[in-house]
């Protein structure tokens, strides 16, 4: 395998132009494709570790050769980007967690006369498709739907079948025709291009409506019907003014389906985003005239291990690449940072008559906001759904607690994780928390809070933590029914000085042969007092490392939330304490009148004399005193 000095060596002959750069492994394979505006510059800041996210150690670390396709321009080169990730799936690229196809609406433009299909296949040319859709069932309605208010043939129809084998040696003109319609168009699906009913020229301007309506654009059909029945009612043919008016009713029906967000004439795509610390949920909520027509739902393979931006860029160039439908707006919770590249790309995909530009929007406020916060609750449900549906949590959690059993040498996979953490300030109202994980889950059952006893002027963790460790490993404790049984491994937080402490204290208890291991806030390192040589790090993203830092983060959490708890009592006691005339019966007569010690701060000098639970001149004291604490 190449050394790190010989890749940055061999990265001087890279040129200084925009393109796209592969970075490969030992085996040749391709784990990660990129595309820069000059790329030397840009791979140098992966092998100098000048690049800040936080799988970048581990994916140089499996660096051995390299490759780079030079561009003419940005736009080129993220065309290119594209094409290479969808062809290698790179492991360090984020992507679609399943690889499965998703459903679309074709429409078979190079046909003379074009059909409708539901489809899930690869995209063809002369053909377009509407969607991806995550719904199946709804992308098979809409074409029911869509045929419905603009009558087209159907790909499923046997007699279009056959019209188009026999359009592929003969003219239009040319062919002897059925007279009698198919069932489609006998039922109003189907224009009849069967039986000779339509030209293709008149066909190709219902091909041009089925193609607005699908892309969203409802209200200009009720406007054009409502002139065609117009006109078929004055015409006196009842029979067509009913069958449009049915159509009509169609397009309403499905206006009251759909979810009004705007009264401005929206035209978006709303990109929301939940992650979690290796997946993701992404939702697409499609807003087309000022209302949500569709709602498309992914799990991404990469979550918090790789920066928000990143994420974003990666699906928003795999999501655009199938679909047609280019909206004039992204809204969503950050821009990529190459942007304007990516708006250039997809206006040359919107290719508007009327020169409509792509833009991103990060809103701040109003309806574009709500319709955020709308996808972002969406991504966070999708994801939920698809760890119930895929047991996703339970096989990571199995494979973590494998990870950890064999990184730390454990006898056996660590069912029961105990993590300590001190929070005091200053040495006052000093506390320790204790979570436990069961099985690789928070048993809140078996937290507990400790107050700490000893009296310090200033913080001593070592001595706090080995208050603690006694408290709860002593023998007394150990067999007391409470605390359960012994846990399978001990996490301190902090590095090797909190290890040798808590080391030393379990040795005094009796308790030695309990596995222990230190976790440093810094770079997630795991000390254990087997090696000397240093600490143990966990892969960046594994189910291991996940799941250490959630127990850490728990057990802080916890304690922090009792140390405001006991700082917030003592404030509110020892400002009590300086009114005068105001013992502990009247103390807890009038807190209990206003029901908290927020309230009482909050009341006026009239609501504290009203409430009768101390004489007016105590209650002027006492009014005094909290004023008086406003100002501090």
């Amino acid at each position: 395998m190449a050394s790190l000095q010989e890749i940055k060596e061999q990265l001087n002959s890279v040129p200084p132009e925009p393109g796209v750069y592969l970075w490969k492994d030992a085996q040749g394979q391709v784990i990660y494709v990129g595309k820069a505006k000059q790329l030397r510059a840009r791979m140098r800041q992966y092998v100098n570790f000048q690049d800040s996210r936080d799988k970048i150690p581990l994916l140089v670390s499996q660096i051995d050769s390299f490759e780079y396709v030079v561009t003419e321009n940005e736009h080129e080169s993220l065309v290119l980007e594209k094409n290479l990730i969808k062809q290698y799936s790179p492991y360090f690229n984020a992507d679609f967690k399943d690889d499965k196809s998703y459903p679309f609406i074709a429409l078979t433009k190079g046909d003379v006369f074009p059909a409708l299909k539901y489809t899930r296949e690869a995209h063809k040319v002369h053909t377009r498709y509407f969607g991806p859709y995550t719904d199946s069932r709804a992308a098979r309605e809409l074409v029911d739907i869509a045929r419905r208010v603009v009558p087209i043939c159907a790909q499923s129809c046997a007699e279009w079948r056959h019209l188009n084998r026999k359009l592929e040696t003969t003219p239009y003109d040319q062919l002897e025709l059925e007279h009698r319609p198919c069932f489609d168009a006998h039922v109003g699906l189907g224009p009849g291009a069967c039986c000779g009913d339509i030209t293709p020229e008149d066909y190709q301007q219902q091909v041009k409506r089925v193609e607005r309506f699908l892309s969203g654009s409802y209200r200009e059909f009720i406007d054009e019907l409502m002139q065609e029945m117009q006109q078929a009612a004055s015409n006196l043919d009842f029979e067509k003014a009913a069958r449009i008016k049915g159509r009509i009713d169609v397009i309403n029906s499905l206006g009251d389906k759909q979810h009004a967000v705007s009264s401005h004439r929206l035209n978006s795509d709303v990109i929301g985003v939940y992650r979690e610390e290796t997946i993701a949920g992404i939702t697409v909520l499609i807003v087309r005239e000022g209302s949500i027509i569709n709602t498309n739902e992914f799990i991404f393979n990469k979550g918090k291990d790789v920066p928000f931006d990143d994420l974003l860029r990666m699906f928003i160039l795999r999501y655009y690449d199938t679909t047609a439908s280019i909206p004039h707006e992204l809204i969503c919770e950050g821009m990529p940072e190459d942007s304007d590249v990516i708006e250039a790309w997809l206006t040359k995909k919107l290719d508007s008559h009327h020169g409509a530009q792509v833009r991103f929007t990060v809103p701040q406020r109003g309806e574009k906001m709500a319709l955020l916060s709308m996808a972002n609750r969406n991504a966070r449900h999708a994801l939920l759904r698809y760890k119930t549906k895929s047991s996703y949590d339970d096989e990571r959690i199995n494979q973590a607690l494998l990870q950890l059993e064999s990184a730390l040498a454990l006898d056996r996979p660590p069912l029961r994780i105990e993590c300590f953490d001190i929070s005091t300030i200053h040495g006052k109202h000093s506390v320790a928390s204790m979570v436990v994980f069961t099985n690789g889950k928070p048993d809140k059952s078996q937290y507990r809070r400790f107050k700490i006893r000893m009296e310090t002027d200033e913080a001593n963790d070592f001595a706090m933590m080995s208050e603690v460790f006694e408290r709860r490993y002593n023998k007394e404790k150990m067999k007391d029914s409470t605390f359960a049984k012994r846990p399978d491994l001990i996490i301190v937080d902090g590095g090797k000085p909190q290890l040798t402490a808590a080391l030393r204290q379990l040795k005094e208890l009796g308790a030695e042969d309990i596995p222990v291991c230190g976790l440093a806030k810094r770079d997630e390192e795991l000390f254990v007092p087997w090696q000397e040589s240093g600490p143990v790090v966990l892969p960046s993203g594994s189910a291991s490392l996940y799941l250490v830092k959630q127990v850490r983060d728990e057990a802080h959490r916890f304690a922090i939330t009792f140390h405001r708890e006991i700082r917030g009592k003592a404030m509110t006691t020892s400002i009590l304490d300086e009114v005068v005339g105001l013992g502990p019966k009247r103390k807890k007569k009038v807190l209990k009148a206003f029901g908290s010690f927020s309230a009482l701060k909050a009341a006026s000098l009239e609501e504290i004399k009203q409430s009768g639970a101390v004489p007016d001149q105590v209650a002027e004291e006492l009014y005094a005193v909290l004023r008086q604490y406003d100002k501090c």
